[in-house]
């Protein structure tokens, strides 16, 4: 039976089984169990001497079956060139029988076999030699990469077969037989072994695992790998060794670094408004992730606000911040410290038009050019900086250094890139935090002249003053005190809240202001003057443009403290209540009945009276001092008491308490303003006070009179008796004419000597111009000539006339020529 036979039977049904052999799918479908090529010995023609197990399992016939026969009897449609051959070419493709009845489509080689005529065949399926054909030229452009390592371990993790050559493991050959532990640091090489062995006993193979290794002859730096493994098997499934590509990942890694810090940047640098805080962010942000060290260098007046000059050079620099902050700096860089010049330099022109600058250390030291400055600039082992200039909207504000010392790589070129855009976005953020510190400082130093002075004495108290503008980036916020002295030696004390932050803010405290002094000067009631202020910001707010009338309003406490009564009168719209300490060192917050702010108006004020010991101490205060992060009005009100029985004590000078106080109360960095006025409060003796009742009678005057020359000589104020008597005199003398009872009449010694005559009556007394041949009316020109002031205040049982002298005897003197000037005023109701 020949080889067609055979095939035939097959192809009809027979079963030839072979071991390794199996056929199915049809003519070009089958699947054979293939291990190797298959080898054949060929006699000088061409018939078959010898037939190897993997020539029958390529094929399916025995030895027996083709033995002794000639090979063309296994080729399915032999060529006509290999048919018309003489002998056996070197190399071909040729398809084979299967003993299935399938062809086998193979590629040969041939040789001859040395002493001897017979040939050596070896053959196998052309799809396997193509894949191995693809697989050797897949390997060999990997092996060509400079940055690809191919390295196969056998079970025991012993190199094999690398290509690994100078300049990519260790800048040596790397030998079969060697291990890890020979190429990388040991505690790198376990970590690597533990990975490599995991992949042989597992068979599940690592994608592209970073690893971060050092090589044994330079432990010191650290380099990135990208490591892939995967088992390898034999034909039985059985783990063989393990084949892993290493791939440099540095330049990965460094791009995703380099991306990681421009985020970080633009997400750390320029949350403050403060400069020197967005330097040390911009210097902590690149130490150590982009350099060793870090310092950021502005000029003078960049710290200010303003802006800095056209020619900016190190002179003209001071340090701004420092990274890290326990990094070993030379002596010439100091936190806050100047900055000395360095010489000219053709390398600097490109710093001063923006560009960053790479220095090695000889070239720097060949800038500087001076040993002692090069020992007091460069840091201790320090090999490269980059400066880079921080420019924003045509301004050169001021420098970033980066210094890399040690083992750590010089900075490149592309690295200088990255740092002119990181230095263009710190610039901008430090220049905002510039024209914000500009501003802020406008605001505050409006907001500061538009306060009165800190402190003041007088009569009726001795007072302290004292402002903490806030620290949000919103600006001032408007809030003010003031104590304004009144007649009478009283005292009127103010504190008040703006709505809104910034020049407007400030801009509406000082119209609020100057109204309250102006309505105090008027004497009204706190209840009355409150109305009319309210009412002034409701006209303020139609004023405003559209759209912001809501924002101006605010809130106002307005007391009054009467040192011979030792009363203090007060009011509310919607401010918090003051805090009283008295002389036995309790504090209180006062009891009182807040009316709506002033923007709202339409509703009445209530007034509080209360008795204030002399010696005590009022707080007036704004909300920034009560509330903050962790409490609100009603936990601060309690903690102020407590503090302001804590800190004020009679022998401690009031603004060094109140700056106790805020130390004390206020935030480290308050989110509102703080105002905060303190009055420790006197009282004018009983003896220095007299009260007269004035009859109605006509003759009360002159009564009157007798009743003054008796009290002034008792004060020794015989110096005043002529002007006193004529004021006097008119006072009197035109309550009984156009006033009701009850009426009185008070003397208040202190450096002045009020003379206050009260009545029922509620008419408002005016000067006006006497004519020639009116016979009075000249009497209210008197007093104000003779008086140093006078005013008219109204209560709620009528109106006070008063007027006040200077108590100085040098200047005490006749004032008879003044009555004769008394011509063509008259006084009327």
């Amino acid at each position: 039976m020949d080889i067609k036979n055979v095939n035939n039977a097959c192809s009809a049904g027979a079963s030839q089984g072979s071991t390794g052999v199996s056929c199915s799918g049809g003519p070009t479908g089958g699947l054979y169990a293939f291990d190797g090529p298959a080898a054949a010995v060929l006699d000088n023609r061409g018939a078959v001497v010898r037939w190897t197990g993997t020539a029958e399992d390529l094929t399916g016939f025995r030895a027996e079956d083709v033995c002794g026969r000639p090979v063309q009897e296994l080729v399915a449609d032999l060529p006509d060139d290999l048919r018309r051959a003489t002998e056996m070419p070197a190399s071909g493709r040729v398809r084979l029988w299967h003993q299935c009845g399938d062809t086998i489509d193979v590629t040969f080689r041939t040789t001859k076999v040395m002493g001897s005529r017979e040939v050596l065949v070896l053959a196998a399926p052309t799809r396997h030699v193509a894949d191995h054909e693809q697989g050797a030229a897949l390997l060999r452009a990997l092996s060509a990469q400079d940055r690809v390592t191919i390295a196969v371990y056998d079970t025991n993790l012993t190199t094999v077969q690398t290509n690994a050559t100078p300049g990519t493991l260790d800048d040596r050959p790397v030998q079969p037989g060697a291990r890890l532990s020979d190429v990388l640091c040991a505690e790198d090489a376990e970590n690597l072994e533990a990975v490599l062995r995991q992949v042989l006993e597992t068979g599940a193979p690592v994608v592209r695992r970073n690893q971060q290794v050092s090589w044994r002859h330079d432990p010191a730096r650290r380099h990135a790998l990208s490591l892939s493994a995967f088992r390898l098997e034999d034909t039985r499934g059985r783990p063989t060794g393990v084949a892993a590509l290493y791939i440099d990942n540095a330049d990965q890694l460094r791009a995703r670094r380099h991306l990681d810090l421009a985020r970080e940047v633009a997400e750390r640098v320029g949350e403050s408004l403060d400069v020197v805080r967005t330097a040390q962010d911009l210097a902590d942000v690149l130490a150590p992730a982009f350099g060793d060290l870090a310092a950021v260098d502005l000029a003078h007046s960049v710290f200010d606000g303003d802006e800095p000059s056209k020619q900016l050079g190190g002179g003209d620099m001071r340090n701004a911040a420092l990274a890290p902050a326990t990094g070993v700096w030379p002596a010439g860089i100091k936190r806050g410290e100047s900055i000395p010049p360095l010489p000219d330099h053709p390398l600097l022109l490109s710093f001063l038009h923006g560009k960053p600058v790479v220095f090695g250390l000889d070239d720097f030291i060949a800038m500087v050019s001076d040993p002692q400055l090069v020992e007091y600039l460069v840091p201790r082992g320090a090999h490269s900086v980059l400066v880079a200039p921080l420019h924003a909207r045509g301004l050169t504000l001021g420098a970033i250094t980066a210094w890399r010392c040690g083992r750590s790589d010089p900075f490149t070129e592309d690295e200088a890139d990255l740092m002119k855009q990181i230095a263009s976005r710190g610039a901008l953020a430090i220049d905002n935090a510039r024209r914000y510190t500009r501003e802020h400082r406008a605001a505050v130093a409006l907001q500061q002249s538009l306060l009165p002075p800190a402190t003041t004495d007088t009569p009726a108290a001795e007072t302290a003053g004292l402002y903490l503008p806030a620290d949000s980036g919103t600006g001032s916020s408007g809030d003010w005190y003031d104590a304004i002295a009144l007649p009478s030696l009283r005292l009127a004390l103010v504190a008040g809240d703006v709505v809104g932050h910034g020049m407007p803010a400030s801009a509406t405290m000082g119209r609020l202001r100057a109204a309250i002094q102006t309505l105090a000067d008027l004497e009204l009631e706190p209840d009355e003057l409150l109305s009319r202020l309210a009412d002034l910001i409701q006209r303020l707010a139609a004023e405003a443009p559209s759209g912001a009338g809501d924002i101006v309003g605010g809130t106002c406490l307005y007391a009054v403290y009467d040192p011979v009564t030792r009363r203090c009168t007060m009011a509310s719209a919607g401010h918090p209540p003051p805090v009283l300490l008295r002389p036995d060192g309790t504090a209180e917050v006062v009891a009182i009945s807040p009316g709506p702010p002033l923007a709202l108006g339409g509703m009445p004020y209530e007034t509080t009276v209360i008795d204030v010991e002399p010696g005590s101490v009022l707080a007036l205060y704004t909300d920034g001092l009560v509330e903050r992060g962790d409490r609100d009005v009603g936990q601060g009100l309690p903690r102020l008491a407590e503090a302001l029985a804590a800190h004020c004590r009679p022998d401690r000078a009031l603004d060094e308490t109140g700056r106790a106080l805020l130390a004390d109360l206020a935030d480290q960095a308050p989110r509102d303003d703080a105002a905060l006025l303190l009055a420790r409060t006197r009282a004018i003796p009983a003896a220095d006070t007299a009260n007269w009742e004035i009859p109605a009678d006509p003759t009360a005057a002159s009564t009157a009179r007798e009743w003054i020359t008796r009290q002034l000589t008792m004060w020794g104020l015989d110096g005043l008796l002529f002007t006193t008597e004529i004021i006097v005199s008119e006072l009197v003398t035109n309550a009984i004419r156009y006033g009701r009872p009850p009426m009185d009449l008070r003397l208040i010694r202190h450096h002045v000597l009020v003379c206050e005559v009260t009545d029922s009556s509620s008419t408002q007394p005016r000067l006006r111009r006497a004519r020639t041949t009116d016979e009075g009316g000249r009497g209210l020109f008197l007093v104000s000539q003779l008086g140093g002031r006078w005013g008219c205040r109204h209560g709620q049982n009528g109106k006070t006339i008063w007027s006040e002298q200077a108590i100085l005897q040098d200047e005490c003197r006749s004032n008879e020529g003044a009555v004769d000037q008394a011509v063509g005023m008259k006084w009327s109701r």
